[in-house]
């Protein structure tokens, strides 16, 4: 069989990338390979979910209030195991548990670094076979390294995160992340089971003909929200007419086709729920840090997402991200609103 070496596995890249910093320790290269350790393993399990018996609940509520799904436990649990097992991570915190994990060994608490995730986002999608994934984000632990974490180390900006990513479980299979320097996306060859780079240097186009929202939770909407909804429908030809409705109900798959392709993603707070549904730390944080890099913007409608400083690990808030300048229409009718 012949190798393709124009292909660069994520191995390779973030060897290259490490070559361009001398003084750099690999210690965030090698939590990347963890989490795309984690994400073969769960991708396994869900390329097979019809064929054993991990469909459907497991019989719990998780923290949020919702329904855990079979898949939500073992893929929560292999994040945990592998990033424990690395020399990588200092702690966890993910949106299946009431706190965060402080790993205590004498190589964890070295670590510089906490991880936060949602093992399995869309989870509800998983009996119906409609992509789902995994979103995380990764900071630079606060406390002296040599030390336990706290709970100091996981209530942070969005700004402070050092890498942010999501694994999108699909048609193909697929790792986005970003660091300070780019947005680069990674396909897995399951012929070799290595992750390949497909997509390097990832940018959101500053404009795109896709909006994605809720649409029965229109009337619960802000009347700035129902506006910029209703412009988007009735765009006139002169500026390329109506923009696209698409909207999966996975948030990783929404965002994702929107970053290639532009686009804007909203899950607005409602008159029943003003402080929205997503998690601040889990999701929100994440995917604005790797569209931000990306070139777009995130907002909760009042404020840079990347600028709130969450007060609680499981915090919500309003969500809006997306190409730029649909970012900036969107502002404008917010701020009339």
């Amino acid at each position: 069989m012949s190798i393709n070496r124009t292909v660069q596995t994520l191995d390779e890249f973030t060897i290259q990338q490490l070559r361009d910093f001398p003084h750099a320790t690999g210690e965030l290269s090698n939590l990347l390979r963890n989490i795309g350790l984690a994400a073969k393993r769960i991708n396994v399990e869900v390329n097979k979910a019809g064929l054993v018996d991990i469909l459907g609940d497991a019989g719990s509520v998780n923290v949020q209030g919702e329904k855990v799904k079979k898949l939500d436990v073992f893929a929560n649990d292999q994040f945990i195991r592998v990033l424990q097992h690395g020399i990588s991570c200092a702690g966890i915190a993910s949106e299946e548990l009431d706190d965060f994990v402080a790993f205590t060994d004498d190589k964890s608490i070295h670590s510089k670094y906490v991880c936060l995730f949602d093992p399995l986002d869309g989870s509800g999608n998983i009996d119906v076979n409609v992509s789902i994934g995994t979103i995380f984000g990764v900071y630079r632990r606060v406390t002296p390294v040599g030390t336990v974490v706290t709970k100091e180390d996981f209530l942070q900006a969005g700004s402070q995160q050092v890498a942010a990513g999501y694994i999108v479980y699909g048609s193909s299979t697929m790792l986005v992340y970003a660091t300070r320097r780019g947005v680069n996306g990674f396909t897995l060859d399951p012929s070799i089971g290595e992750w390949t780079l497909s997509h390097p240097n990832l940018r959101c186009p500053d404009r795109g003909k896709i909006y994605s929202v809720n649409h029965g939770s229109f009337f619960e909407f802000q009347k700035g929200v129902q506006s910029y909804i209703q412009a988007c429908q009735s765009r006139p030809a002169t500026e390329g007419g109506p923009l696209r409705q698409r909207y999966v109900g996975s948030m990783v798959a929404d965002v994702h086709r929107n970053l290639i392709k532009g686009g804007i993603f909203m899950y607005p707070g409602t008159s029943s729920r003003p402080e929205g549904k997503l998690r601040l730390l889990y999701e929100c944080n994440p995917f604005a840090f790797i569209v931000t890099v990306a070139g777009g913007k995130a907002t909760n409608g009042l404020i840079r997402t990347l600028d709130i400083v969450p007060r609680s690990l499981h915090e919500r808030c309003p969500f809006f991200v997306g190409s730029s300048l649909m970012m900036d229409e969107l502002e404008n009718y917010l701020r009339n609103d």
